[in-house]
Parts: C-alpha cells; structure tokens; sequence
C-alpha cells in the first residue's frame, strides 16, 4: 500500500484529524501525522492562528519537512488547510513524491516552482462556498487544468475543514465522499 505523511490544519492534531488517519490505515495505508502543534488543539481557527504566528509559521512549516526527512522519499504528501502549504511545497520540490492530496486549500503552483512536477498526481478537495477555499480556487483550478494527473473537487456547502469529525463543521456525506475519492487515488500511485 502507501505511505503517506498528513499535515494537520491550523487547529491542531485533531481527534477528526487522527481519525481521518485510522480511516486510511484502515485501508491498509500507512499514514504519518506529525504534530506541529505539540499537542495544543485550538476551538476555532483564529485562536489556531494566533498561537501559530507566535511560534512562527516558517518555523512550523520547517518542523513539517523535518519530519518527511525522516522518512525519506516515495511518499504522498497530504495537508488539511494550513498542513497544504507544507504538503504542497513537498510535492513540488521533494524528489520521488508519489503525489499530493490537498484538502481545503490549494496555492499557486509558482509558489514553490515554475510547474507541477511531472508524474507526480494530485486531487485537490475543498467546498465552493467557503471563505478561505474560495480565495485558492483559482489556484485550484489552474492546477486541475494544466496537469493531467491533477483532479479537483468541490464541493456544496462552506464549511472549511469540514473533513475534520471533532469540529462543528463536520459534512458526514462530503466526508465520506472525500475520503472514497481519496482511497481510490492511494489506491493508483
């Protein structure tokens, strides 16, 4: 099967977080979660946010690659919102990278390179009516349509993190759906 390293959102580690990691382990999967957090968990996103700027978030996003060092190449990067800027930088610039599965947000492929790597898949999840996914949409829909491999799905609804089973924005069917879709696509790198 594969392995993947999952990046949590700016709330932490969640519990909806973890179990969204079972659910693929479940599935054979070896899967990854780094806390960046240091086991803080945060109840809204701007009390995420806050603590996240005082520790720094270069600072965070370096603990990130820390810990894909440890595990070394052919792996699929995976991010929750803010985990998607340390997955995505990954699959962009790691050698090997068997994908990337960004959830929530999607930024500008000239972020981190001139163009997606090739051979290197992506699905891209996120809801159309929610305020922060609606700002990386365009993003999203530049990379869905110049990579072959590259899949985008959007969603009803604005929850953002609504993956995410331990928070109020929780969609138990998109859920479900995402994470069919995700499982099909470990299932193929």
């Amino acid at each position: 099967m594969t392995d993947v390293l999952l990046y949590h959102h700016i709330q932490g580690l969640t519990d909806g977080v973890r179990s969204f990691a079972d659910s693929l382990r479940q599935a054979g999967h070896t899967v990854h979660t780094p806390d960046l957090f240091d086991g803080r968990t945060f109840g809204s996103i701007e009390e995420g946010f806050g603590f996240a700027r005082e520790l720094g978030l270069d600072a965070i996003r370096e603990r990130g690659a820390a810990a894909a060092d440890e595990l070394g190449p052919g792996l699929v990067y995976a991010g929750f919102s803010f985990g998607v800027t340390i997955a995505q930088r990954l699959a962009q610039t790691r050698p090997g990278a068997r994908g990337a599965l960004l959830m929530d947000s999607c930024l500008p492929v000239a972020e981190f390179g001139e163009t997606w790597p090739e051979g290197v898949p992506v699905q891209i999840h996120g809801k159309e009516g929610d305020e922060f996914f609606d700002e990386d949409l365009p993003a999203a829909r530049e990379l869905a349509g110049s990579v072959a491999a590259a899949e985008l799905f959007v969603y009803p609804g604005d929850q953002h993190l609504f993956a995410d089973s331990s928070l109020d924005a929780y969609d138990p069917e998109a859920s479900a759906l995402l994470m069919e879709r995700v499982r099909t696509f470990l299932a193929s790198v």
